[in-house]
C-alpha cells in the first residue's frame, strides 16, 4: 500500500503542472484583456494603452508570459489584481478563502448529518412510503439547480419567515465572542444548505444503494444465521462495509464544494472566492481568474489523491502493490 501511495503522490506533480498549463491557456484564449474596456474611451491616447500593455507584459510571447507566471506562482505570488489596483491576489485571496472554506466545511458536515441516516433508514424500510418519500426528494434535490434553491430558500426562510440573514457574513460590526460565532453561524445556514442539497441527494442514494447491496452479501446472511440481532448486523457488519466508497467519495467531495459555491456564494451575496471569482471574470482580472481556477482545480486535484488513499487505508482487501 505504501508504494501505491508514493506512485499517486508522484504522478501528482505531472499532473499539476497540466494544470497549470490548461488555466494558463484557458485564461489567454478568452476574448480581450483587462485593458480593452479602456480601448474604448475616445479620451485615451492609444500610445498609453500600448505602454500599459508593455508595462503589463502582455505583449511578451505567450511561452515568456506563462514562464514568468509559473515562475512566480512556484514562490506564492500569483501577481497584482488588475481591478483592485495595487493589491496583490494573494492578498484578495487570503482575506476570502476562510469564507469559502468555512461555507464548504459546512455543507458537507450537513450533507453526511441528513445523507447517511436518512439513506440507512430508507434502505432498512425498502418500497415503504418513508423509503418513496427519500427517493423522491433525492430525484429533485439532484434536479434543482443551486441559483433556484438559493432564491427560494431566500424567500421563504430570509424574507417571508425572517428566520436567517440573506446575505453577508455577518450582522454588524462590533460583535465578539460567542455572539460573533453564532451569528455567523446563522449567515452560513441558507447558504450551507444550498450548496449541499444536490450532495444530500447524492450521498443518501449511495448509501441505500450500498447498504442493500451489502445486506444480500453471503456474510450478512452467515451472521443472521449465528443468531445475531438485526441491529448488531447493522451496525457491526452492513454499516461498516458500505460505508467504504462513500469515505473515499468525501475527498472527491470538498472540491466539488469549493467549484459549486461559486454559484451560490454570488446568489447570497456571500463574500468568498467565488464572488471574487464572478467579479474577476466581468473585470477581465486575469491574475485573479488564473489564481482561482488554479486553487479550484488543485482542490479537485487533491481531493481524487486524497480518495485514493482513503480508498487503500480502509479496504485492507484491496492489494496495490
Amino acid at each position: 500500500m505504501h508504494k501505491y501511495i508514493i506512485r499517486r503522490i508522484l504522478q501528482f506533480i505531472p499532473m499539476l503542472f497540466l494544470i497549470t498549463v490548461l488555466v494558463f491557456g484557458l485564461a489567454k484564449a478568452a476574448p480581450g484583456d483587462p485593458l480593452t474596456g479602456e480601448m474604448l474611451d475616445p479620451e485615451i491616447d492609444p500610445a498609453v494603452y500600448e505602454i500599459r500593455r508593455e508595462a503589463l507584459g502582455l505583449n511578451d510571447p505567450i511561452y515568456v508570459q506563462y514562464w514568468n507566471w509559473l515562475s512566480s506562482v512556484s514562490q506564492g505570488d500569483f501577481g497584482k489584481s488588475m481591478q483592485y489596483t495595487g493589491r496583490s491576489v494573494m492578498e484578495l485571496i487570503q482575506a476570502r478563502v476562510w469564507n469559502t472554506f468555512y461555507l464548504s466545511l459546512f455543507a458537507l458536515g450537513v450533507t453526511l448529518a441528513i445523507a447517511i441516516p436518512i439513506g440507512i433508514y430508507s434502505a432498512n424500510r425498502k418500497y415503504s412510503l418513508f423509503d418513496y418519500g427519500a427517493t423522491t426528494f433525492a430525484f429533485l434535490g439532484l434536479a434543482t439547480p443551486n441559483f433556484f434553491a438559493g432564491l427560494l430558500a431566500i424567500y421563504v426562510f430570509a424574507l417571508t419567515l425572517g428566520w436567517f440573514p440573506a446575505q453577508g457574513t455577518t450582522t454588524a460590526l462590533g460583535l465578539s465572542g460567542f455572539e460573533l460565532f453564532i451569528d455567523k453561524l446563522r449567515h452560513l445556514v441558507l447558504p450551507g444548505l444550498t450548496l449541499g442539497l444536490a450532495s444530500t441527494a447524492a450521498y443518501m442514494r449511495y448509501m441505500r444503494t450500498e447498504i442493500l447491496e451489502v445486506k444480500g452479501s453471503d456474510f450478512i446472511r452467515t451472521a443472521h444465521a449465528k443468531g445475531l440481532s438485526n441491529e448488531s448486523v447493522l451496525y457491526k457488519h452492513t454499516l461498516r462495509n458500505a460505508l467504504i466508497p462513500i469515505i473515499t467519495l468525501l475527498g472527491l467531495e470538498f472540491g466539488t464544494l469549493l467549484s459549486g459555491a461559486i454559484i451560490t456564494e454570488r446568489v447570497f451575496n456571500y463574500p468568498g472566492l467565488g464572488t471574487l471569482f464572478l467579479n474577476a471574470i466581468s473585470n477581465r482580472d486575469y491574475p485573479v481568474i488564473m489564481a482561482i481556477n488554479l486553487i479550484l482545480a488543485v482542490s479537485i486535484l487533491v481531493g481524487n489523491l486524497l480518495a485514493d488513499i482513503f480508498y487503500a487505508i480502509v479496504d485492507p482487501r484491496i492489494r496495490y502493490d
